[in-house]
C-alpha cells in the first residue's frame, strides 16, 4: 500500500530497535477471555496428541516408513503450535496488542515458513510411500529403507528452510510504512507485506515463488502418485482388496487437502485481496485446529499408529501395575 512517508531503512542500524505492533484480536475486546482459554485449551491438547503420538512412536522399536514420518509430523506440528500460539496467547492478555521486535518478527516468519514448507514436502515423501506401498509391494521394503526416509526427512527440513530464508530476507529487506501495526496475531506474510511502502507487485514476487516451491510443485507430485495409485487400484479385481489399499491413503488424504487447502486460500491471490479480519480467522484454523486435528485423524484412522498407540498405553499400565 502507498505511504504518506516511507521508512526506508538501514538493515544494520534501525533493524535492531525497530518494533512492530501485533494488534491480534484488539476488536474483540470482551471475548478476550474467552478466546483466551480457547486457544489454551487447544493448544494443550494439540500438544499432548502430537507428544503422544511422537512418544508412541520412538518407543516402538520397528517403526515402518508411515511411523517414521508421522513422528516426524509431529514434531513439526509440535514446533509448528509453539512459534505461533504463545504470542498469540499474549496478545489476548495485553489489551493494546502486543509488541515484537524487527529481529523476532523475522525469526518467527521464518520459523513459520520453514516448518510449513517442511510439512509440504514430507506430504510428498509420505505419498511416495503410499506410492511404493501400493504400486510395488514386492519391493516396497528395499525401496523404503531406514536411509532413503532419513534422507527424506533431512531434504524436507533443509527445502523448508531454504525456501523460507529467501522468501524471509526478500520481504524484510523491503521498506515499511511508519504505523509499524501488524493487524494480526503473529508475522505472517501477507499481513507484513500489506506494511511495504510500495505501489508495485514487485514484493509479491518472492511469495508467488515460494508458493510455486512449497505449494504448486508438491502438490503436483501428491497428485502424481495418486493417480498412479488409482490406476493401479482399477487393476484389483477384490473391491475387499482395493477398499484395504483405499484406507491406507485416507490419513494422508484428509491432511493433505486441510493444510493445502488452507494454505492456498492464505498464500495464493493478489497482496489487493488481503482482509485483516477474513484472514485472521483462516489462520485460526491454520494455526490452532488444522494441528488439533492431525492426531485425531491418525489415531482414529491409521492402523498402524492405533496398535502403537494401544500397544504403548498396554505398557504403561502393566509398568504399573507391577
Amino acid at each position: 500500500i502507498p505511504c504518506e512517508s516511507c521508512m526506508e531503512r538501514d538493515n544494520k542500524s534501525s533493524g535492531e530497535t525497530m518494533e512492530f505492533l501485533l494488534l491480534g484480536f484488539s476488536e474483540l475486546l470482551y471475548l478476550r477471555v474467552l478466546l483466551f482459554l480457547i486457544f489454551l485449551i487447544v493448544h494443550l491438547v494439540t500438544l499432548a496428541g502430537n507428544v503422544m503420538i511422537f512418544m508412541a512412536v520412538v518407543m516402538e522399536p520397528s517403526r515402518p516408513p508411515m511411523l517414521f514420518f508421522l513422528c516426524q509430523l509431529s514434531v513439526i506440528e509440535l514446533c509448528y503450535t509453539l512459534v505461533i500460539v504463545p504470542k498469540a496467547l499474549l496478545s489476548l492478555i495485553v489489551v493494546d496488542g502486543s509488541t515484537i521486535s524487527f529481529i523476532g518478527c523475522a525469526a518467527q516468519m521464518h520459523l513459520f515458513v520453514t516448518l510449513g514448507g517442511a510439512e509440504c514436502f514430507l506430504l510428498v515423501a509420505m505419498s511416495y510411500d503410499r506410492y511404493v506401498a501400493i504400486c510395488q509391494p514386492l519391493h516396497y521394503v528395499a525401496v523404503m529403507s531406514e536411509g532413503l526416509c532419513l534422507r527424506l526427512a533431512v531434504a524436507c527440513c533443509l527445502g523448508g528452510f531454504a525456501v523460507a530464508l529467501g522468501l524471509t530476507v526478500a520481504v524484510f529487506r523491503l521498506p515499511f510504512c511508519p504505523s509499524h501495526h501488524i493487524n494480526h496475531f503473529f508475522c505472517d506474510v501477507p499481513a507484513v507485506l500489506h506494511l511495504a511502502c510500495t505501489q508495485s507487485y514487485t514484493p509479491e514476487l518472492p511469495l508467488l515463488a515460494a508458493c510455486v516451491l512449497l505449494l504448486l510443485l508438491p502438490f503436483l507430485l501428491i497428485l502424481t502418485s495418486y493417480v498412479c495409485i488409482a490406476a493401479a487400484l482399477l487393476h484389483v479385481t477384490s473391491s475387499a482388496g482395493r477398499g484395504k489399499a483405499f484406507c491406507t491413503c485416507i490419513s494422508h488424504l484428509s491432511i493433505t487437502l486441510l493444510h493445502y487447502g488452507c494454505a492456498t486460500f492464505m498464500y495464493i491471490r493478489p497482496k489487493s485481496s488481503y482482509s485483516p479480519a477474513r484472514d485472521k480467522m483462516v489462520s485460526l484454523v491454520y494455526t490452532n485446529i488444522t494441528p488439533l486435528l492431525y492426531p485425531l485423524i491418525y489415531s482414529l484412522r491409521n492402523e498402524e499408529i492405533r496398535g502403537v498407540i494401544m500397544k504403548t498405553l498396554r505398557r504403561k499400565k502393566t509398568a504399573q501395575l507391577n
